[in-house]
C-alpha cells in the first residue's frame, strides 16, 4: 500500500471512530495491519504521531487499563499504544484529545510528586487516574481529563480485542473451519451474569450444590472473559460509568 493510500485509509477510519465512538472488528484489525507495516522489521514500534515521551505515557496508560493478568498478555504485548498512535496520525481531533490529556497528566503529576506521569511510581499513577476514571468525579476542572481517559480506555479495549492476543484471550474461533460446534457454556454464563435484567445475575447467591457441574465451571472461569474482575483491571469494566 502506498503512503497516500495508507493515509487515506487511516483518515477514513479515524473519522468513523470519532463519529461513532468505536470501530467494527474488520476496520479495527485493518489498523493493526497498518501499524505492523509502519513497524516493519524493527524490533519496536516507532511512533508516527506522538513524541517518544507521549508514546511512553500512552503505553503506560494502556498497561494500566489491560495489564498482564494470570499469565495472560495485556495491552502492551497486543500493541494497543501503536494502534492508537497509528489511527491518530491522520486525525487532528484525536491528536488534540491525546496531547491535551498527556499534558494534563504530566502537569498534575508534577504538582503532586515532582515528576511526570510516566516517571511516577505506580501508586501515584493509579491515585491520579482514580480521579479521572469515573464519571461520578465529574467537575468543570476534571471534565476534559475524564473525557480524555474515556477515549484512552475505549480505544485500548478496541485495540486489544481486535488484536491476535485479544482474540485468543476470549477464545474466539471464527474465520476457521471446525469439525464440531460445542455449546459455549462459559460465554453464555458470562452473558447472563452481565445482564442486569436477568434474575440469574444473582447466581452468586445460590449454593454450589444447587448448580450443575457446567454452571460451577462457568462461574469459576468468568475472569477468562471479564478481565475487569481481576485486581489489576481497575480501569476496565462498567464501574467507570458510576
Amino acid at each position: 500500500m502506498s503512503e497516500m493510500s495508507r493515509r487515506d485509509v487511516l483518515r477514513r477510519l479515524a473519522l468513523a471512530l470519532t463519529a461513532a465512538g468505536s470501530l467494527d472488528r474488520v476496520s479495527a484489525q485493518e489498523v493493526h495491519h497498518l501499524a505492523a507495516q509502519v513497524q516493519g522489521s524493527s524490533a519496536s514500534y516507532r511512533p508516527k504521531t506522538f513524541t517518544e515521551h507521549e508514546f511512553r505515557t500512552l503505553e503506560r496508560l494502556t498497561d494500566l487499563i489491560i495489564p498482564v493478568e494470570n499469565g495472560a498478555p495485556g495491552a502492551v504485548a497486543a500493541g494497543c499504544a501503536a494502534w492508537i498512535d497509528t489511527i491518530s496520525s491522520e486525525n487532528e481531533e484525536l491528536q488534540k484529545i491525546y496531547r491535551d490529556g498527556f499534558s494534563w497528566l504530566d502537569r498534575t503529576m508534577k504538582t503532586r510528586a515532582g515528576v511526570d506521569f510516566a516517571g511516577a511510581a505506580p501508586p501515584g499513577q493509579t491515585a491520579l487516574l482514580d480521579l479521572i476514571a469515573y464519571r461520578r468525579n465529574q467537575t468543570p476542572e476534571l471534565a476534559p481529563a475524564i473525557q480524555f481517559f474515556s477515549w484512552v480506555r475505549r480505544m485500548t479495549v478496541d485495540a486489544f480485542y481486535t488484536s491476535e492476543i485479544g482474540i485468543r484471550d476470549v477464545d474466539y474461533r471464527g474465520n476457521s473451519p471446525m469439525a464440531s460446534y460445542p455449546s459455549p457454556v462459559e460465554s453464555i454464563a458470562y452473558a447472563v451474569r452481565r445482564s442486569a435484567s436477568l434474575p440469574s445475575q444473582r447466581s452468586d447467591d445460590r449454593r454450589d450444590d444447587e448448580s450443575s457441574p457446567e454452571q460451577r465451571a462457568a462461574r469459576q472461569s468468568f475472569t477468562k472473559y471479564d478481565r475487569a474482575q481481576g485486581d489489576g483491571n481497575r480501569y476496565f469494566g462498567n464501574a467507570h460509568d458510576e
